[in-house]
Order: structure tokens, then sequence, then C-alpha cells
């Protein structure tokens, strides 16, 4: 399987995200002398303008980095808490048994604005204004409109005139959905960003200062207080059916700081590989690695039955554990380091037979009895209009008759520096919630993750961090960075990049090589997001698979089910080549809009 692309290689910078204005504003950043960290950041705040059905600045993102000047991995978590008012109690009483995934009620406190200014203000060197100039430039004067969004804007247009009214005074231009390609404005989303930017100068000079007060302009000004004003004392309509206010408030805002923390990691083949903690699902990559450590892979072909039944089972294996023991570790106690122990991860192993596994298998670290909340079924929708529909599930984009769902953005920088960052942005896309008034920002729904049972690790409830999908990577060897990358796809992040990352590390292919080779992923757990389906014994692979192998694997008891051809994923990468001290980068052909740039 080849599409033809390069992998892109120099020496002054390398850059690769899921659409090609981020992608340019990011190495433009890097020619006026910003390092990995301003150019990650101006590309974030881009993709929040070019690619409204994915994110947005009401959104939230983990960031991981590698700091050359200290040597140093770091995490820093975009992930917005639940509001203080965020008890079981207030969603029971209003007669739901579940967190619905559109509108106002599982809003969480935005945390990608806050993260962004956390890395700006302890790595970056650029000013703000150089930061958010191509964003702010691309909002007020126009960018051409994917096709993507034009679709989600025209399905969401009769939702969006009669209920979610501020959203059509933003997406529906002149009353109407705008054409795909045609040049799309968003003046109240530049606003925010231009008043964001004033209040940052008239703290002073100092970039510092600048930084601070532009983080509480968001948090404790007129950010916080038009979403005071409108999310609890609003009642929208969401995917219930029903109208609801919200939870969220200012004081929720004014509360919260992105944090910093260290990374989770684990070797593999002699590859050092980071990933944000368990609030996010991201350490199921390194459970996975940990179970691939113990078959030798590099003797399987590629593309063969015998390769992926082998990492599909590792996956059910792995994701089983998400289900039952991820959660934010500050509420919960969750034993992290026996789940990518060798002794756990050998008894868990044992498990994976020749025919594929038919039941959702969770281990008992520890000794500890597992637990995986049961799912509400939900009524049958066909009755319902098409937009109706599409807000009952909490995915970001139109969901289509296919498997192929590229939710959300990532961003991946290197510098000639020694920095490296990885970013996926996600969260307030414009299927979310409805536009707070006077921002053209909407809000993340990540609370829909969560359980109303009671004391699971991704139970709701007050200031909890909902498990997030969100899984950026970023490897080292010999203690120097070599790799970092990531992708869209909600719950398949960690089984997309996972192929890239083993064509990689176990056969060798360059980067840009990795990202065209077969995709595929399971569907045998639940989904994060609403209705929360799963597909017991599905496995999902691009019709590019050999004939042969498909029936191979459904002699394996596989309900193998064909995507279209390069659709699963669009996978981010840079590197670095320390033997010919090369910058390295490369971007997925799926979905025709990532772009990668070295120079």
């Amino acid at each position: 399987m080849n599409a033809g692309r390069p992998q892109l290689a120099g020496t002054f910078g390398a850059v690769s995200s899921t659409h090609w204005l981020p992608s340019a504003a990011a190495m433009s950043v890097l020619e006026q002398g910003g390092n990995a960290f301003d150019a990650v950041a101006a590309a974030g705040f881009v993709l929040q303008v070019v690619e409204p059905h994915y994110n947005g600045l009401g959104g939230d993102v983990p960031i991981v980095s590698y700091q050359a000047s200290t040597g140093r991995v770091q995490v820093v978590c975009g992930q917005g808490p639940t509001p203080q008012a965020a008890t079981t109690e207030a969603i029971t009483k209003l007669g739901l048994d579940q967190i619905p995934g559109s509108g106002l009620l599982p809003a969480v406190v935005p945390g990608a604005f806050g993260a962004w200014m956390r890395l700006l203000a302890e790595h970056g060197t650029l000013p703000l204004d150089r930061i958010l100039d191509h964003a702010i430039g691309y909002a007020e004067h126009g960018f051409p409109l994917l096709t993507s969004t034009a679709d989600a804007i025209e399905v969401l247009a009769p939702l969006f005139a009669s209920e979610w009214t501020e959203s059509a005074r933003v997406y529906l231009p002149n009353g109407r959905p705008p054409a795909a390609g045609s040049r799309f404005r968003n003046p109240a989303l530049a606003g925010t960003y231009q008043r964001l930017l004033r209040e940052a100068k008239a703290a002073g000079g100092d970039r510092e200062a600048q930084i601070a007060a532009a983080e509480r302009a968001f948090y404790q000004g007129f950010v916080a207080e038009a979403v005071d004003a409108f999310v609890p004392r609003t009642e929208v309509l969401d995917s219930t059916g029903r109208r609801h206010k919200g939870l969220l408030t200012g004081q929720d805002m004014a509360d919260w700081r992105a944090t910093v923390e260290d990374s989770v990691s684990l070797t593999y083949r002699g590859y050092e590989v980071h990933k944000p903690g368990i609030w996010s699902q991201s350490p199921v990559f390194l459970q996975q690695l940990a179970l691939l450590e113990g078959f030798d892979l590099g003797r399987m072909d590629l593309d063969s039955a015998e390769y992926v039944h082998t990492v599909a089972e590792c996956a059910k294996l792995a994701f089983a554990d998400r289900e039952a023991w991820y959660g934010d570790p500050d509420h919960s106690d969750i034993p992290l380091t026996t789940l990518l122990s060798p002794a756990y991860t050998a008894e868990r192993r044992a498990l994976l037979e020749a025919k594929a596994a038919g039941t959702l298998r969770p281990g008992s670290p520890d000794g500890r009895t597992p637990h995986i909340p049961a799912q509400v079924a939900q009524e049958p929708t066909e009755a319902l209009e098409h937009w109706e529909r599409q807000i009952r599930n909490g995915l970001p984009t139109v969901v289509k008759a296919t498997a192929a769902r590229n939710d959300t953005c990532t961003v991946v920088v290197a510098d000639r520096f020694g920095n490296m960052v990885a970013a996926v942005p996600s969260g307030g896309w414009l299927k979310s919630s409805p536009v707070v008034p006077g921002t053209g920002i909407s809000l993340g729904t990540r609370a829909q993750t969560m359980t109303l049972e009671p004391g699971h690790p991704n139970s709701f409830g007050p200031g909890r961090r909902p498990r997030t999908t969100l899984s950026p990577s970023l490897v080292l060897k010999d203690g120097r960075p070599v790799l970092a990358f990531g992708t869209p796809g909600g719950d398949r992040q960690d089984q997309w990049t996972l192929g890239f990352f083993l064509a990689v590390a176990d056969f060798g292919h360059d980067l840009q090589t990795a990202t065209e080779t077969l995709a595929f992923h399971t569907d045998h757990f639940a989904s994060s997001f609403t209705p929360h389906e799963s597909r017991p014994k599905t496995l999902v692979v691009e019709e590019t698979v050999d004939p042969e192998v498909v029936e191979q694997l459904r002699t394996r008891g596989h309900e193998v089910e064909l995507a279209p051809a390069y659709t699963l994923g669009k996978v981010c990468a840079v590197g670095h080549d320390p033997d010919q001290d090369l910058l390295l980068a490369a971007a997925s052909p799926r979905g025709r809009q990532t772009y990668a740039i070295a120079r």
C-alpha cells in the first residue's frame, strides 16, 4: 500500500497537521524566530478557525513535549474538569439516565486556551500577537471552507435556525449554509481573539505579563462572564430532544488552571514512548505495546491476517482495561503502575487465542475486581429529523454510513533547537453546543464520556476530568527525541497511531510510508461518545486489504467490515534522524488535507 508521498526532510524545522493552513502558520512562526512551542500554539489557534466542526476555542487539548534545554518530557493537561454543580443528582432529577452528548449539560471548563497559554508562558519566546495573528487573520478575512465543514453546517442548519440562533448568526451567513470551498469568515470569533489580545497588551510590554492577562480575560474576564450569563441561565435543545440549562459557571472557569505533569512512558524495542496520563485514554497505547512486546511482529507480514489478528486482540484487552480502570487519578486510586507492569501484562497476554475474542475481558490489577459501567439502551431514532439524529451522536461531525470517522485535529512540530511537541486539539466543535452569545465560541461536551454509576474512576462528579480520547505521542531513543505523532479519530486514535508506530519500530518504514500502511481497528468496546455503542468482534479494515487476508480473519472469528480505501485516520508525524541530523515530516494522504512541511 503506497500513496506515493515522500518523507520530507530538512534542517530548520518540521511541521505536520490535519490542515494545510495551520501547518503553514506554524512554519511561518518558526521562520520569524519562534521555537516549536510558539509554532504549535499558533497552529492550534488556526485549527480552531479552519476546522470548527472538529475543535474550537471552547474545547480542550493535551500537549506532550520535549524541551531541549532541560531534556525533559512534560504534558500540559488542557482537559477542563466538570463544573462544581456536576452531581449525579443534577442529571437524574431531570429524568435522564445518562449525560447528553450535546447541548449545555455536558459542558466542561474549556481547557484549550489555558493549556496554550501555559505552554507559551513556560516555553515560548515570541509575543502573543505573533502567535494569534494567523488565527485572527483567517477568522476576520476568511478561509476556504472544507467540504466536511460545509456538510456539517448544512445538516445542522435547521437546528441553528430554529433553536441555536447564535450558532446561526456565526455559521449561516445571510441565513444560508455556506458552500464548500467558499471564503468563510467568522467575525465573532475574530472579535474574541482581538479582545483577548487587546487586554493582553494593556498589561504592558512584558511577554509573560501579556500571556497572564490574556488568560485572566478568558477565565475571569469577558469570556467567563459571557459563559456565566448564558450557560446556567438559558435552556437549549440538546440530544435528549428537550431543553436544559447547563451547569458550568464563570466561577468554575476562574477556579481552574491548566496543569503541567510528567508523562507516562514505556520502553518498546529500544524506543521510549511518552503519553499523557490516565485521565486520558493515552496509556492504552502503552498497554498495547506491552502486550505486543511478547510477539515477534517483525517476522509477520505487515498486512497479514496473523499480524492484524494479533494487534486487534491486544487492543481488545487494553481497551477493556480502559473501560474498567481509566479516569481522573486526582479523584480515584487507579493502579496504573500495575497495568503497565511485566507480570500483569504476561497474565493478560496469555489470554490471546487463535480465535477472535467475543467478550470484553478487563483484568484484575492487584487483585481488584474490575467493573465496566452498563450502557443505557437508546430509543430508536428512525422517526427523527436528520439533524436530530446527528446531535444524538456525540461525535464531532456529521455521522455518515461509513466506518471512516476522522474527527478531531492534530499538530506536531520539531525545531532546529531540538524541541519537539505533539498536540491533539478537540472539543468545542460547532455540533457540540450552541455558540455562547457575543463570543463565537461553542463549549466542549466531554462530560458525555463519563458514567453516572458511582465509584467508577470515570464517574460524573464535581471538578473531575472526563476521560478524554485525545492522545498525542512523543518518542525518545537514547535519550533524544526522534518522533512525535497523533491522529484524529476519537476512540480509534490509539489503534491507528499504533499501526503507524509499529510500521516504524518493527518494520523499519520511514515516517511517510508508515502513515500509508493498511489501517484497521476494532469496535469491540463501547464508544466514549453518546450513544456509547459497541460492536463486539467487529474488525474494520480498509478495502485495500488482500481478499485472502479477509477470509483468514473471518475464519478466525472476526466480523470483518471493509472501509473505503484511505479513510481510517490522518496520522501526522515529525521526527529527527540523529545519524544524519535531519528533521523529518510526514502526513497521511487520508482525508486529502493533512499537510507536512520541512525546510
